[in-house]
């Protein structure tokens, strides 16, 4: 299955990619802002594609050019299927704004009845994914999301503020992510309500906050809530990479040397590693696991990259001096024995490992 992303640089895209590229028979075509500049381009994108995910748009800014290019953007896609008699699946990105009279709701109430129209008169599949407030990892601050906002504030040392509360109906970009996924397989006409996690903003800002000060001093929070999972991992993709690596305290006596690697309130999963000189191990990521790296003894490199980007940052780490990385979520990583002696690793990982769901996707650095 060839499936289209619009806005595959956005939240939605960037983690629907990142979704799709563990799955099997799976063939991400990219739609990025240069799609839309030429016909040429887009009718090419149409052509390739199976199922079409629409996430491009614009979420803020003058009420104008919001309407106006939400609209246009949808309509390009129309007239691009209908010149390439092109009936693809289209999965719509909307909100649960779309009934207001605002300018972003009006361009989704328009584009959806825009889609339905065109997928009616060309027999066509159209799906309408109405999604309440969306959050997750690397979403930009003061744009995507609240919960990004507090979450950036709180990893740069700075006092979030609440102007005035509400409830927030929350749902994670990996949970749309394995919606749409479902989706381009039912081919599902019509409206489909995703329904979101309600909290105040005020509770969602008590518990980010309390997250932070248990992380803070090495204490990794209690993860078997959902929300409280994807509210930490949404946090910490704010601390990558400045915060990383963490010194540890190393204390000293007649007996030896002793630190504490890894505390937690929820329990999880530690083990212990030995690698040849010159191996590497990993080359992988993870869509929501918690993992962290330590080593203990000799020398290694330990690589990072952000999925899909090209810059590759690397962590020089010793067992002289005890340091930890915890791996970001959506960041294919690996380590390598750089030693003249077997290197001892510490793992652990928030969850036990299961092979039936791993959450461990090939990926190389």
């Amino acid at each position: 299955m060839k499936i289209g992303i619009t806005g595959i640089e956005g939240l939605i895209g960037w983690h629907l990619r990142a979704f799709l590229h563990g799955q099997p028979d799976v063939e991400v075509i990219a739609g990025d802002r240069s799609t839309f500049t030429t016909k040429s381009r887009l009718a090419d994108f149409v052509s390739a594609s199976d199922v079409i995910v629409h996430l491009a748009g614009m979420n803020r800014g003058d009420d104008k050019e919001v309407e106006s290019i939400n609209i246009e953007l949808a309509a390009s896609l129309i007239e691009a299927c209908e010149s390439q008699k092109r009936t693809p699946h289209i999965i719509f990105s909307s909100s649960t704004h779309m009934d207001q009279d605002t300018a972003y709701g009006r361009s989704k109430r328009i584009c959806a009845q825009n889609l339905r129209d065109w997928a009616t008169r060309n027999r066509g599949v159209f799906t309408n994914l109405i999604l309440p407030h969306v959050f997750g990892e690397c979403g930009k601050p003061f744009y995507n999301s609240v919960v990004s906002t507090f979450c950036y504030q709180i990893a740069n040392g700075q006092d979030p503020t609440i102007d005035k509360d509400g409830q927030l109906e929350l749902v994670h970009t990996q949970e749309v992510a394995r919606k749409v996924f479902e989706l381009s397989h039912s081919k599902e006409n019509g409206d489909v309500h995703f329904p979101g996690t309600s909290i105040s903003i005020s509770e969602m800002l008590h518990r980010v906050s309390s997250m932070a000060e248990s992380y803070n001093i090495n204490i990794i929070p209690d993860l078997r809530n959902k929300l409280n999972l994807n509210l930490f991992n949404t946090y910490r993709s704010y601390l990558f990479p400045q915060w990383f690596p963490r010194t540890l305290e190393l204390h000293k006596d007649d007996r030896g040397e002793l630190f504490e690697a890894s505390k937690t309130l929820h329990g999880g999963q530690t083990y212990i590693s030995t690698t040849r000189p010159g191996i590497t191990r990993g080359n992988h990521f993870h869509l929501t696991k918690v993992e962290r790296f330590l080593v203990v003894q000799g020398e290694a490199t330990i690589r990072i990259r952000k999925m899909f980007a090209d810059e590759v940052l690397e962590f020089q780490v010793t067992g002289n001096k005890p340091q930890y990385i915890d791996m970001p979520t959506l960041h294919t990583h690996n380590i390598t024995n750089t030693g003249n002696r077997d290197l001892l690793t510490f793992f652990w990982a928030h969850e036990i490992f299961d092979p039936k769901i791993s959450d461990t996707i090939t990926a190389i650095v």
